[in-house]
């Protein structure tokens, strides 16, 4: 959908507040529109066969050696090298990688609007966190409920 304004994303609330069901019927729901591919990047194998079958998923438990912020920018990086014709990247449970913390996310969401912007694309991200001790960390994103 070129024209569009790109955003990212976010899905924030405690552990077990729905996020996660929310990501996956946005990304079944997008299967039947997106002019483009749509990846969902989730923590292990477990959502695997909740997702329709177009939409590539991706375990970062098949990478274990991506554990920061500059590691998981630059993993983005590559899947979009490999795919030019990405519409949206879902990423579940940001927080629950080894040395991402919330101080580090105002980082992560300011490189992932650069990208968005730069590669004509947008995120959905989930953080396992409640908006009270996040502080201004999204702003220039949109907050899904």
């Amino acid at each position: 959908m070129k024209g569009v304004i790109r955003l990212v994303k976010v899905f924030a609330g405690h552990k077990g507040s729905g996020k996660t069901k929310k990501m996956i019927h946005l990304a079944n729901d997008m299967v039947e529109t997106a002019d483009g591919s749509i990846v969902f990047i989730n923590k292990n194998h477990r959502l695997m066969y909740d997702l329709k079958y177009q939409i590539r998923v991706v375990c970062m438990e098949d990478y274990e050696h991506i554990t920061n912020i500059d590691e998981y920018i630059g993993f983005i990086y590559g899947i979009i090298s490999s795919d030019h014709d990405i519409e949206v990247i879902f990423i579940d449970g940001i927080l629950h990688h080894k040395d991402v913390h919330i101080p580090d996310l105002g980082e992560f969401f300011e490189r992932l609007r650069n990208i968005s912007k730069l590669y004509d694309l947008d995120f959905v991200v989930s953080v396992s966190a409640d908006l009270d001790e996040l502080g201004d960390i999204f702003e220039g994103c949109e907050m899904l409920d």
